[in-house]
């Protein structure tokens, strides 16, 4: 393989390494986005909201977006993110983690929401208060989507480059090892 070519490549142990990072993060920001659900089967909102659940979210989903934020920072210090590949995989990467910081605000501010409703008769404080959480829930929940989705992108573009990997491979011409040379005859046999 030319040089120049195998310096734009990311080692296949690299690029294999990295997918398995980012599909397990984008299977566990996707399984927290489909489970952390606020309302219920039938689209309704429980009587009494746990803030504490809410919390919870608000907890788990920075400790999610703190691992993306770490892979996104390691490979950016690393000299793969230069290539060609590594830029668009790291523009995928820095989606993830931008869209994942997001999510631990939008769930903090829904079981703030869920304090003031624990707090407040029914009015229209409570109404508004009610229509915030429905909402900062759900935006979070997206965030966390999007972030999946960010990290699916960048996991395809590398899997895509170890099919350029075997495509190469499969071009270079293999040469068949050097096999004894060839003896001289010696002197009597001439």
């Amino acid at each position: 393989m030319p040089p120049d070519l195998q310096r734009g490549l990311i080692p296949r142990d690299d690029t294999t390494q990295l997918i398995v990072v980012l599909d397990t993060l984008k299977s566990r920001l996707h399984d927290a986005y489909q489970q952390w659900t606020l309302l219920d089967e039938n689209g309704h909102i429980p009587a009494a909201p746990s803030p504490t659940m809410l919390l919870h979210h608000a907890a788990d989903a920075q400790g999610l977006s703190h691992e993306v934020l770490h892979v996104t920072a390691d490979f950016a210090d690393s000299r793969h993110s230069t290539t060609r590949v590594g830029s668009t995989v790291l523009k995928y990467l820095a989606a993830a983690a931008t869209e994942s910081s997001q999510a631990a605000p939008h769930f903090a501010e829904a079981a703030n929401a869920a304090l003031l409703l624990a707090r407040s008769s029914p009015s229209a404080e409570q109404h508004h208060s009610t229509h915030r959480m429905v909402i900062d829930h759900a935006s979070a929940r997206a965030c966390l989507r999007r972030s999946s989705r960010s990290l699916s992108d960048a996991a395809t573009e590398l899997d895509q480059h170890l099919g350029l990997h075997r495509f190469l491979t499969s071009m270079t011409p293999q040469h068949p090892s050097p096999g004894p040379s060839p003896s001289t005859p010696s002197p009597r046999h001439r």
